[in-house]
């Protein structure tokens, strides 16, 4: 009894520490890019290179560019679909690459119905791109809902840039 008692603090603290550890293998924007995962889109985008993992909040994801929605809205505003058309014109140019469209929203609202609202967006994004000639094949959805922001502040600037669809690369 006394033995186990001795080991309940450093299991305690080793098993913390794996947990813990295990959280940081979700950063997807930390990953550099491994040797080869780079292809050269000379001519086809001004030069730019498009990796995988690469995402559109990041600025590189070659010339694919996030789209924001309005509050509570997964509908697709004029601003977002020059965005998109743009978007559609470089993977139409670019017919081996695969995305993924990543459905965001502000933290306003629950768990549950934000995961509801960011796939409508992550879908409307995907809907446009394929209306637009782009093959469904190629564009997955994910929804995040509120749980990644990539502004913390609690005002409509914040939110505005929270309620989004980054595209995220897939295969190049």
């Amino acid at each position: 009894m006394v033995l186990a008692k001795k080991w309940i603090l450093p299991l305690s603290i080793l098993i913390s520490l794996s947990l813990v550890g295990g959280c940081g293998s979700m950063k997807k924007k930390d990953k550099p890019a491994a040797a080869g995962n780079e292809v050269s889109l000379e001519g086809q985008n001004e030069g730019m290179n498009l990796e995988v993992n690469a995402d559109s909040d990041s600025g590189k994801a070659g010339a694919l560019k996030t789209v924001y929605f309005d509050f509570n809205s997964a509908s697709l505003r004029s601003d977002t679909k020059s965005t998109l058309e743009a978007n559609a014109a470089f993977l139409k140019a670019n017919a081996t690459a695969e995305v993924q469209v990543e459905g965001h929203c502000d933290e306003r609202g629950s768990v549950q119905y934000n995961l509801a609202l960011g796939e409508r967006r992550a879908k409307a994004v995907r809907d446009y791109l394929v209306a637009k000639g782009v093959e469904g094949r190629r564009i997955s959805i994910i929804s995040f809902g509120k749980e990644r922001p990539i502004s913390f502040g609690h005002d409509e600037t914040s939110w505005g840039q929270n309620r989004r669809g980054n595209f995220v690369v897939t295969a190049k």
